[in-house]
């Protein structure tokens, strides 16, 4: 990958297309300033009056004198986000879910990023370990909020113990000086059975309700393991009662902090509640779901979006057989929902199939983690026209699951087209119904 503020394309009727920009030209500073990601190309465009150099696909160099006094956006759209390398993560998490993954897979998924810009451009969690003071005061100088942390436990022993960082003891330093400049914060805790659950997740959960209002959330969610941990910490899975006791424990906290601040705070992942059997908390307990890409309040957000779609103008659109692919902790709630529609638009023409992981093995469960094979093993004995599957199956911007299988090649061996859905619960309805 070429490191650089590369453009990609640009909007028409914008400054840049006045400009004359075209793909391949390269931003090389504005106002003397080198830009080395969007967050310093949006902060240094953001002026009435700039200066930006800029160097043409045949090595011309310009420099443009730019008059915006409406600080309208410039209408540049770059190749990558980060105009330089990603910053790598230092720590040695003992839960860390790359050390577990199969090899043989693409180089990119065996990268650990622990980089600050990607948690404000594409919504990572970011440790903090791996920042020098002067990138935490870069967040506070752009205003970059919110910032998701990876905080784990609030011990600074643990925490280092947990992270194999040095450094990993200063969260709580750190979290105060984002709260002091108003940077609103959402948390992570991956939590491990005997090491930071319990008493130490009731302390963490405590020290960070005190940066409220400027931390906004917490979720809660059960560590990752899969069948590659030869060599690694010996960790151990969350069972059903233990799963029971983690989502009693939050009900508990959410309650206090409603009562006292006015919001639940704390979040459970809905594999808990899956896990222990438990009723999963109605749409309006997750306010406006801030951690739904963490798992939390996913099942319930897609509920009511498929129910509010149930619209009496909607028909089947053909009669193509259809296998619903998913996997095996949603098994049951894909099922429910596909039994409405069954009922609803007296369609018998579905099926839906809960896969087990063989990529990761382990106790993973989640559709999102299921690989191109997985799909081929459990469903090459099926008949059926199309396969659905949800989107997150693929990398964000390819055709490709995790262990480089292509959606085509997966198409070939099933003789299926395959359908990627978004998490929707009402774009999930309409491609049930062929839409």
């Amino acid at each position: 990958m070429k490191h650089g503020a590369y453009v990609l394309s640009v909007d028409p009727g914008s400054i840049a297309e006045e400009l004359e920009l075209l793909p391949g030209d390269l931003i090389v500073s504005i106002d003397g300033q080198k830009i080395t990601d969007y967050l310093d190309y949006k902060f240094l465009a953001t002026n009435e009056h700039i200066v930006m150099e800029v160097l043409k696909g045949n090595g011309e160099l310009f420099e443009f004198e730019i008059y915006n006094e409406d600080l309208e956006d410039l209408g540049i759209n770059f190749e990558n986000m980060l105009f330089d390398s990603p910053k790598s993560c230092q720590n040695k998490c003992i839960f860390c879910f790359i050390d577990q993954m199969p090899k043989g897979m693409r180089d990119s998924l065996y990268f650990k990023d622990d980089d600050s810009r990607l948690s404000f451009l594409y919504g990572n969690y970011v440790t903090l370990t791996n920042m020098k003071i002067e990138d935490i005061m870069r967040l506070i100088r752009y205003r970059i909020s919110p910032v998701n942390i990876s905080v784990h436990t609030t011990n600074p022993d643990l925490r280092v113990f947990m992270l194999k960082n040095k450094r990993a003891n200063q969260i709580l330093d750190h979290i105060q000086l984002l709260a002091n400049y108003e940077i609103e914060m959402n948390m992570q805790i991956v939590l491990c059975k005997g090491i930071n659950d319990g008493e130490e997740l009731d302390r963490t959960i405590r020290d960070l309700a005190q940066f409220m209002p400027h931390a906004k959330s917490v979720s809660v969610v059960p560590v990752g393991l899969t069948k590659c941990r030869n060599g690694l910490y010996p960790l151990v899975p969350f069972e059903k009662e233990d799963c029971a006791a983690v989502v009693r424990q939050i009900k508990n906290l959410q309650e206090r902090f409603l009562k006292e601040h006015g919001t639940r705070f704390v979040y459970a992942s809905d594999e808990f509640f899956i896990n222990a059997g438990m009723e999963l908390p109605e749409e309006s307990e997750y306010e406006d779901f801030p951690q739904i890409e963490n798992g939390v309040g996913m099942i319930a957000s897609m509920e009511a979006e498929f129910m509010r779609a149930l619209a009496p103008d909607l028909k089947p659109q053909g009669t193509a057989k259809t296998v619903v692919a998913t996997g095996e902790i949603s098994y049951e709630f894909i099922k429910k929902l596909v039994n409405i529609v069954k009922m609803r638009y007296n369609m018998n023409n579905i099926e839906v199939v809960g896969i087990k992981n063989e990529l990761f093995g382990g106790r993973v469960t989640v559709s999102g983690l299921l690989g191109g094979s997985d799909l081929i093993r459990a469903l090459q004995d099926k008949q059926a026209d199309r396969v659905l599957i949800t989107e997150s199956m693929l990398k964000a911007d390819e055709d490709v699951f995790l262990d480089d299988y292509t959606l085509s090649e997966t198409e070939k061996r099933l003789n299926m087209k395959i359908v990627p859905v978004k998490n929707d619960g009402e774009a999930f309805l309409k491609a049930v119904l062929g839409y």
